[in-house]
């Protein structure tokens, strides 16, 4: 059972450190599940959505993730979420497990368990763990860690599920919280659309903020959805409009 009262700031990872300051935006919880995987030794997180049966892209199911972009496209390309032996354990259970994509190809019933390896091994993520979460109104998805350290052990394996229950709790307060009309743009949805309105491709972007393509595409996205827009042309009009930008 998660202690859901424990304070993050009294947490410690491996290296001796805490993650300081409060954890008041997206922004921030991704910044701290950066620490905790660097922490732990990781190479990368991927805040997952459990996907519905029927559903055939992993890109749309990641929520937040520093995963490289390249590792989701060759994945979905590859169809590899129908017959994944943890997409569907991830459907019927709640409990956290490690993941071994040698041993996971063997589990696969669709003769695509090479092409399975091949992907996590290209990314440098053959090992790592998927953590069940919930929020609040009982919502489900998963933190997963991975690289190629060596497996983790039990304790490694329960402080992870606190971090992992923690922050993903703190995420869907953020993200509630933020669920409001068009004058509640986050600070880096209207950076976004200041450099959209400049002209700037999502590579450019990414380039210039320090993020990934992915996560640049999904603030704008955010701000579509807030401002009631068809498209990121008329997000950027509204916006100006709205003076949200210049």
């Amino acid at each position: 059972m998660i202690d859901f009262s424990v304070d993050i700031s009294s947490l410690v990872l491996p290296d001796g450190h805490a993650i300081s300051g409060a954890i008041d935006s997206e922004d921030d919880v991704r910044r701290a599940l950066g620490r905790v995987s660097e922490g732990f030794g990781f190479r990368g997180f991927m805040v997952l959505a459990i996907p519905e049966s029927g559903s055939h892209s992993l890109t749309a199911q990641a929520l937040m993730t520093t995963w490289p972009m390249d590792f989701l496209r060759r994945y979905d390309s590859a169809r590899l979420i129908d017959g994944s032996p943890v997409i569907q354990r991830l459907r019927r259970s709640t409990i956290p497990f490690t993941y071994d994509a040698h041993l996971l190809a063997r589990g696969r019933v669709d003769g695509k368990g090479e092409a399975a390896i091949c992907v996590f091994e290209q990314a440098n993520m053959p090992r790592g763990v998927y953590l069940p979460v919930h929020d609040a109104a009982g919502h489900r998805a998963a933190i997963a860690f991975g690289g190629d350290r060596s497996a983790v052990s039990d304790d490694e394996m329960q402080a992870l599920n606190l971090w992992a229950g923690l922050l993903y709790s703190r995420l869907s307060e953020v993200r509630t919280r933020d669920r409001r009309g068009p004058g509640s743009l986050s600070q880096r949805e209207i950076e976004c659309l200041r450099w959209a309105a400049a002209g700037k491709t999502t590579v450019e972007m990414a380039r210039i903020m320090a993020l990934s393509e992915y996560t640049v595409n999904h603030y704008l996205n955010r701000a579509t959805r807030k401002l009631d827009s068809v498209n990121r042309v008329q997000t950027v009009a509204k916006a100006i409009r709205a003076g949200l930008i210049n």
